[in-house]
């Protein structure tokens, strides 16, 4: 039986991921998903959640990747890859255009286009300065995710590599 890449993904979220999303829904949205798509599947895991508590935010890395986490002190900021878990539902991963920031006035524009939480994966980015790295905790000074919201990567932000781009064009939507 051949399984792809992205069935695991799902899968596999839907078990890791807060205990109990659902991915791709029914079984038979799972079996129709089997018969019309050809793409791979992928399996994440997530590596920690996000705490808001009392003004505070941080990452709790769980203790098997807390190793991980040697050598971030040294840097300012960190990308945050997490996932959107209360977005979790077929019909939202179905939208595909939307009006940015929920403002109507905003052209309708697809959600590859635009920030938006809802999308076919659920992957979330945020860039974060870090306060501090004390054991399984990195304290950051804001996150645009909920509390509780898995984590499923941390990259540092490093200028080489992350570096600002010139010449950018953006919409006239983003400027209002």
């Amino acid at each position: 039986m051949e399984i792809r890449r992205r069935e695991l993904f799902f899968r596999s979220l839907g078990m890791a991921v807060c205990g109990g999303l659902s991915a791709l829904g029914s079984e038979q949205e799972k079996k129709d998903s089997m018969k019309t798509e050809a793409e791979p599947f992928f399996k994440l895991y997530p590596v920690g959640r996000v705490e808001k508590k009392g003004g505070q935010v941080r990452l709790r890395i769980f203790e098997k990747y807390v190793d991980a986490l040697t050598g971030l002190d040294g840097f300012s900021h960190v990308l945050v890859f997490y996932w959107f878990d209360r977005n979790d539902t077929p019909q939202k991963r179905s939208i595909l255009q939307v009006h940015p920031r929920g403002n109507r006035q905003n052209p309708l524009t697809g959600v590859f286009a635009c920030r938006s939480p809802v999308r076919p994966n659920l992957i979330a980015l945020s860039l974060c300065r870090i306060l501090s790295v004390k054991g399984p905790l990195v304290h950051i000074d804001k996150i645009d995710a909920f509390d509780r919201s898995p984590v499923l990567d941390l990259k540092p932000y490093i200028p080489a590599i992350d570096r600002h781009m010139k010449d950018l064009r953006l919409p006239d939507w983003l400027g209002r």
